[in-house]
């Protein structure tokens, strides 16, 4: 089922306001803040990339961008820098990117060209923006388990998710170990959601779908999705029952096009589960 039809080439980034009960995602190609509520369809254009936001309060955004994090007010669009993000790499963008437990906020960078290894993984908390991990080519599948514990990544291109420890603060504690390994089955993760039960909702680069894991990475069912370049999953509505997935036309040709006319909106799944609610970000 279609949730909005606007075409996006890079849909991305996901994000149920619980406040505001309004959904929010990114255009990263032409560099709009897409939203939808109930007074119908919004967006808001950069003068650069912005790819990922966490919710501050009930009308600020902290938004990623290709020189900083900043945050931005929905009613006024004032944009305030909150902190610098690789200010010496203006080759590279940011990408996928979300809120964790302790309120700290995860996002990922990667080179504008998909060069190997040229982005990073970094957390924003309370004033501190410290680089976790690097040689990162494409970041995505940035999520938590409920209550905390353990936080999962991937670099799309080695086809693997990861899953690795957190101290009480909410930094990694301890080397990261592999909780997907799709290889096999030709799979590329994209981005993804864990659910109140613990399943990670997983969108699948080219595969035309969003696959579930259990806890153990165990397999569960894939729901398929009318556009191959599924991105990124996110749960949204009243009782969070709904899986609102971004999608992309970039890079499709006029075959593909024409086979899947629906690539770069973004759909609805109703009822595949029931959410947790996106955390607040804890500016200091």
């Amino acid at each position: 089922m279609i949730f909005d039809p606007r075409l996006c080439e890079l849909g991305e980034g996901p994000l149920w306001h619980p406040i505001r009960e309004q959904m929010f995602w990114f255009d990263i190609n032409n560099q709009k803040l897409l939203s939808q509520d109930r007074d119908g369809p919004r967006e808001w254009r950069f003068p650069e990339i912005v790819s990922a936001a966490g919710w501050v309060s009930d009308d600020v955004l902290l938004i990623a961008g290709e020189r900083d994090l900043f945050l931005f007010d929905l009613e006024t669009e004032e944009v305030e820098t909150l902190c610098l993000l690789e200010q010496d790499k203006p080759k590279n963008r940011p990408n996928d990117g979300r809120a964790d437990p302790n309120g700290g906020f995860w996002i990922g960078t990667m080179a504008k060209d998909e060069a190997i290894g040229a982005g990073a993984i970094y957390r924003y908390y309370r004033g501190e923006l410290r680089k976790l991990f690097s040689g990162i080519s494409i970041p995505n599948a940035i999520c938590f388990p409920p209550g905390g514990g353990f936080a999962h990544y991937a670099d799309t291109v080695t086809q693997k998710v990861m899953k690795v420890r957190l101290d009480a603060e909410g930094w990694p504690n301890g080397t990261p170990e592999v909780f997907l390994d799709l290889a096999s089955e030709g799979h590329y993760p994209d981005g993804a959601v864990i659910d109140a039960n613990g399943v990670m909702w997983l969108a699948q680069w080219g595969a035309s779908r969003v696959a579930a894991y259990d806890t153990q990475g165990n397999f569960l069912r894939a729901i398929g999705v009318d556009a191959p370049q599924t991105t990124c999953p996110a749960f949204a509505g009243p009782q969070l029952s709904a899986l609102v997935v971004t999608s992309a036309r970039k890079n499709l040709d006029a075959a593909a096009l024409q086979a899947a006319p629906l690539s770069g909106a973004t759909f609805v799944i109703e009822g595949a589960s029931r959410g947790q609610y996106e955390h607040q970000v804890i500016i200091g």
